[in-house]
């Protein structure tokens, strides 16, 4: 007979014996919904799922079959730590695509991006240390950094990313209260979740402070190969020489997510250390996996799927910023992205999107909420969209689908304040952190209507 679970007594009993980060970490807003996404009814637009139905079976097979017969032994056997040999020149080479000459002794193969951000955090953070990010920053890395109890300063972002000016004015407020951050996190590159680009002169402008203070950045690259309009940007990485900036990559967004399969670049001292928390995280990554990557690359280009993947996914885009003009209320703004996987919205502050998933999904469609992408609590009017995952037909619907729901919530608003006129996004200055400017999105909507 089974007893029932989560009782009272039983959160009661358990709760003495967590770690105290086990009471202040917080979840990925992304991982919470994944296992309701997975409903086929439902259309997501929540996570940032690439379309690997656009992988070719036949090529699979092929590489699979390849790996049973001429390396079964070696991939069912544990590796090295900082990953097999092979594994690393498969990542020199895309990192060489991306401008950067890389040394695959500088390389730690890792199970995906995300084990990066864990084991830099788990490296460099203590309790209370502080780190910057960008506001909104990637959803995952917030159960991260929040886990290994750190102090998160977020840098509001724009047309043209990270402000670094308010990036300059943080950091000399922080010196005269005797703080150095432990590192900078940013997605140049068609940021999660904003969808923006960091400029060039930005690029230039946070090397130079890095190399200034001496200040370690973690630059997060999983969509620097999917861009589908504009002149690619140099990596901060290729900028900085490998100083100062630690470059994290991964083959979820350029091959699947399936296998798993990330990698950090960084200078030496941090990357042994980072390579010792690793033994200690899970001995080494997956040798299947890794073989997985190396026959691919053995057999086939990398750069033919790529290109594949970023025509799928710039319809996919359109697609969506198409909808949004056509069942997004006027006074809602969003981005427009020159490639990545994502779009930022911000509604009327009226709207709680925390509270409008939970009407969403009873219309079978989802979204992930800003908030998820703050530390703070803000972002509770923004929402991030993902284009990848589904096809044009189920991205429109999708959009009309939240439209609707957005729409009711303001009738209702209307009715209950007696308010009849149109509300705008909130556009002070203080508020310019919590999302891309609502000025900005106006002008990059007005820029996609001319």
């Amino acid at each position: 007979m089974s007893r029932q679970r989560n009782s009272k007594h039983d959160i009661e009993r358990y709760a003495r014996l967590f770690a105290q980060r086990a009471h202040v970490v917080k979840s990925s807003a992304m991982r919470d919904m994944m296992s309701i996404t997975d409903r086929p009814e439902v259309i997501s637009l929540a996570g940032g799922l690439p379309d690997t139905k656009s992988f070719p079976p036949e090529l699979l097979e092929s590489v699979m079959s390849q790996m049973a017969r001429t390396s079964s032994a070696e991939l069912l056997q544990y590796g090295p730590t900082e990953g097999l040999a092979a594994m690393k020149e498969c990542i020199v080479d895309v990192m060489s695509a991306e401008g950067i000459d890389a040394d695959p002794d500088d390389v730690v193969v890792t199970t995906g991006g995300q084990q990066v951000i864990d084991l830099v955090t788990r490296t460099l953070v203590d309790p209370g240390d502080t780190i910057i990010a960008e506001a909104p920053t990637y959803p995952g890395a917030v159960p991260s950094f929040s886990s290994f109890q750190a102090d998160v300063v977020q840098i509001g972002l724009d047309d043209d990313g990270m402000k670094i000016d308010v990036l300059e004015e943080t950091l000399a407020r922080l010196d005269r209260e005797g703080v150095t951050p432990k590192f900078i996190y940013t997605i140049p590159n068609f940021q999660n979740p904003g969808g923006v680009t960091m400029s060039l002169e930005r690029r230039r402008r946070l090397v130079k402070i890095a190399r200034e203070r001496e200040l370690l950045v973690l630059e997060d690259n999983p969509y620097g190969m999917l861009r589908y309009g504009g002149e690619p940007l140099p990596t901060l990485r290729s900028l900085d020489g490998g100083e100062f900036v630690m470059y994290l990559g991964t083959f979820s967004k350029i091959l699947s997510p399936g296998i798993r399969v990330g990698w950090l670049e960084a200078p030496a001292p941090v990357l042994a250390k980072v390579n010792i928390a690793k033994q200690a995280a899970d001995l080494c990554p997956s040798s299947l996996s890794q073989y997985l990557v190396m026959t691919y690359f053995a057999q086939a280009d990398w750069r033919d799927y790529v290109k594949t993947a970023c025509a799928i996914y710039e319809k996919r885009r359109d697609a969506m910023l198409g909808a949004l003009e056509r069942h997004f209320p006027p006074e809602a703004t969003w981005t427009r992205p020159e490639g990545g996987l994502f779009i930022w919205a911000t509604l009327p502050d009226v709207i709680n999107t925390t509270d409008l998933l939970a009407k969403a999904l009873s219309a079978n469609v989802a979204f992930v909420p800003g908030e998820g992408a703050f530390l703070d609590g803000r972002g509770r009017s923004s929402m991030r969209l993902n284009f990848s995952g589904v096809d044009e037909t189920m991205i429109v619907e999708g959009v009309r689908r939240i439209g609707e729901v957005i729409g009711g919530q303001l009738d209702l608003w209307r009715k209950m304040t007696g308010e009849h006129r149109a509300v705008r996004p909130p556009v002070k200055a203080e508020d310019a952190s919590a999302s891309v400017t609502s000025l900005a999105g106006r002008k990059l909507r007005r820029a996609g209507n001319e």
